[in-house]
């Protein structure tokens, strides 16, 4: 709204603007697609992206043609490069919201030292375009962790496309289940004090090591049990301790866990 009559505006001239202008636009957003290209380009997707034959790169240095980019991605292709299982891909779908973009963006936000919430806002995306810039791609690749309650009951892990552990492991028992689904780690200790309650009511407050929360009070971690490979938690996800100790480094933030029957 541009103010006009005797007290509204005038031009450098001395001219007088006779009334009221008032003028309505929508602004443009950033493309999800784009985001994924370049988080993609940065190594925390599981797929690599390139250009189509033919098209001129957008340089990563230009910040002008980046973020025409933001708003206008190029025309490209996503190519699963690697082995990873047919549940991550199936996730997968260009342009979308959904469960690997929110982990990158995650993955992405821990990196820069930003608050973790899997939310693309301005911040990020300056951060992003600013990255890419710089080069500064991921230093831990990406990892997919897959849960299975079958029996016994393992847990997958797959790193750069390869796979990099298999382990039975426990889950809940079933008054305290371990909740189907993807979802992403949001915090981790090397140790800690857990606390709750049992089922029955009292209290426990037992020592876990090498623990990576993905919901909620449900977590990866080392736990002693005299087996594993059937229910015996409640909710977390327990793993002897050698194994646990491996599976650790891979389980960064962002990172992917799926539970399945």
């Amino acid at each position: 709204m541009i103010p006009g009559g005797p007290s509204g505006v005038r031009s450098a001239g001395g001219g007088l603007l006779a009334a009221l202008v008032v003028d309505r636009f929508v602004t443009g957003t950033y493309s999800t697609l784009r985001l994924e290209q370049l988080l993609a380009q940065l190594g925390y997707l599981p797929l690599s992206w390139e250009p189509i034959p033919g098209a001129a790169p957008v340089p990563s240095t230009d910040a002008d043609a980046q973020l025409s980019g933001a708003y206008s991605p190029p025309p490209g292709t996503f190519l699963w490069s690697r082995r990873y299982p047919l549940t991550l891909q199936g996730m997968w779908h260009p342009g979308q919201p959904g469960s690997i973009l929110t982990g990158a963006v995650m993955a992405f936000e821990s990196d820069q030292n930003m608050t973790m919430d899997g939310v693309a806002g301005p911040a990020v995306w300056n951060a992003l375009l600013h990255a890419v810039a710089r080069g500064q791609n991921s230093t831990h690749g990406y990892t997919y962790a897959y849960v299975s309650e079958g029996s016994p009951e393992t847990i997958t892990i797959w790193h750069n496309g390869r796979r990099v552990l298999r382990t039975q492991v426990n889950t809940g028992i079933p008054g305290r289940p371990t909740v189907p689904g993807t979802f992403p780690v949001y915090l981790r200790y090397r140790f800690q004090i857990m606390k709750g309650t049992n089922p029955d009511g009292s209290k426990y407050a037992d020592p876990v090591s090498f623990v990576s929360y993905f919901n909620g009070s449900d977590a990866v971690h080392y736990y002693p049990r005299g087996s594993y490979g059937w229910p015996q938690s409640l909710g977390c996800v327990e793993l002897p301790y050698t194994q646990a100790q491996q599976a650790w480094p891979f389980l960064t933030y962002g990172t992917l866990v799926t539970v399945a029957a």
